[in-house]
């Protein structure tokens, strides 16, 4: 019954993304196919043309003029954007690696990169972009027989102080933007969505690394062993408790969070210079983490659809006034770069899983 109701949710989420991608490539296209055909003069003239008859020149023309927009990046500013891109996983390698100090885990860099890239991999096709967090988990649980409870933990404390972070950042680029927000109601809108994300974030941090609520409602710890792998439970909540009071890991993970939102905002700036469009470096601080906030929820695999209709619409207003097509070309080589590690950590998982495995099976022997 349980993996019945998961595949429906997970065909559900799956035919949301279909048709938002429908949705936006479709606007997009028919924009595009109608204004070649007008620039060609072909007759009849397109308002006489049958509907049908219009999407067959929309899909002809417009996945053509996507792809020439595309390729029009200069390859040195695309390089640069998959280098940055790479630069964002390292700092989320540095991060999860101070979260492992806390506990006295030691995992080399070289292996916290291995199961960073095998999570980046499955995040290219699970919910959300969060998603591959849940093979992190699993590996980091194989790491350690005598601590896998702290283990699965670092993994949701390196996510929820990152994520605090972004919403931290978004909050700050938000308020240096408040044209932006005053202008255009998508903006508003997104606005308060993330302005709740900030308050829900921020009191699950709060309650993580105070013990939960069970100092106000002691009956709280005595519910969560009877759940199914209470024990378990209770020790993961144990464990997030010594990251609260360890200062010095809060400010250095906090800084390193901050600086890789501002990594990721370089690395759409670096595919803006080479597409040659005009947006300011003030106005992607808000568009790109606005846009990283939304995509982190868990509404269709890996965010696509979402994604790319947010970058349409949010640079089309007046005040940045970018084209769709450049808009969408901004985010189709923005997922390319995601995509480009993601074959990295497929090629790490494939050739590494089995050896890994080997050396556990010797270690337990």
């Amino acid at each position: 019954m349980k993996n019945t109701a998961s595949w429906l949710k997970q065909i559900a989420q799956l035919a949301v993304c279909g048709l938002l991608l429908a949705w936006i490539f479709q606007t997009i296209f028919w924009k595009e196919g109608k204004e070649a055909w007008e620039r060609e003069k072909r007759v009849p003239a397109w308002d006489q043309l049958t509907r049908w008859e219009r999407l067959e020149v929309s899909w002809t023309h417009g996945p053509r003029e996507v792809w020439r927009d595309m390729a029009r990046v200069r390859p040195e500013a695309f390089a640069v954007s998959l280098a940055l891109m790479g630069a964002t996983i390292g700092l989320g390698i540095v991060r999860w690696r101070q979260v492992l100090c806390v506990h006295g885990l030691e995992l080399s860099f070289a292996r916290a990169a291995e199961i960073s890239l095998v999570a980046h991999f499955f995040n290219s096709f699970l919910l959300g972009a969060a998603g591959g967090d849940l093979m992190k988990a699993y590996y980091a649980a194989r790491e350690t027989h005598h601590k896998k409870a702290e283990a699965v933990g670092t993994v949701f404390v390196d996510r929820i102080v990152g994520l605090f972070a972004l919403l931290v950042f978004t909050m700050v680029a938000m308020a240096a933007n408040l044209p932006l927000l005053r202008e255009d109601r998508l903006f508003q809108k997104l606005a308060l969505v993330i302005t709740a994300m900030f308050a829900g974030c921020a009191l699950v941090l709060v309650l993580a690394f105070r013990g939960g609520v069970s100092k106000g409602f002691p009956r709280a710890r005595e519910w969560l062993r009877q759940l199914p792998k209470g024990d378990f439970l209770e020790r993961l909540r144990e464990s997030l408790k010594p990251f609260g009071r360890d200062r010095a890991f809060l400010l250095k993970s906090f800084a390193v969070s901050l600086l890789l939102c501002g990594v990721c905002v370089l690395h759409v700036q670096s595919l803006v210079w080479g597409l040659g469009l005009e947006i300011s470096l003030r106005h992607l601080c808000a568009v790109v983490p606005m846009i990283t906030c939304i995509v982190v929820l868990p509404l269709t695999p890996s965010g696509l659809g979402v994604r790319e209709n947010l970058f349409v619409l949010m640079l089309a207003v007046p005040l940045i006034g970018v084209e769709h097509t450049s808009a969408l070309s901004l985010s189709l080589l923005c997922t390319a770069g995601s995509l480009f590690w993601s074959i990295v950590g497929g090629v790490v998982y494939a050739s590494l899983k089995h050896r890994h495995h080997l050396a556990e099976l010797t270690q337990s022997e």
